[in-house]
């Protein structure tokens, strides 16, 4: 089903799986609400840019590649 408002189209009922819910639920309990909003966004779909701050936007992600990059490592 898809919902068209104004030019915009974008697919409705589009599901977050188990693992992104994970991802936002370690977000969360680690106290990265930003972050986790950023996950949200991503995983339903939608462009974060669109409704984050785009410094906050960018810190997040730097912040969050950084931390996976360096559990990569270990």
């Amino acid at each position: 089903m898809t919902k068209n408002i104004i030019g915009y189209q974008t697919e409705m009922g589009r599901k977050i799986n188990n693992e992104q819910i994970e991802q936002i639920t370690k977000a969360i309990l680690a106290g990265e609400y930003s972050w986790a909003c950023v996950l949200i966004l991503q995983f339903a779909g939608y462009n974060p840019m669109d409704y984050i701050p785009y410094s906050t936007y960018n810190r997040q992600r730097k912040k969050n590649c950084l931390v996976e990059s360096s559990k990569q490592k270990n």
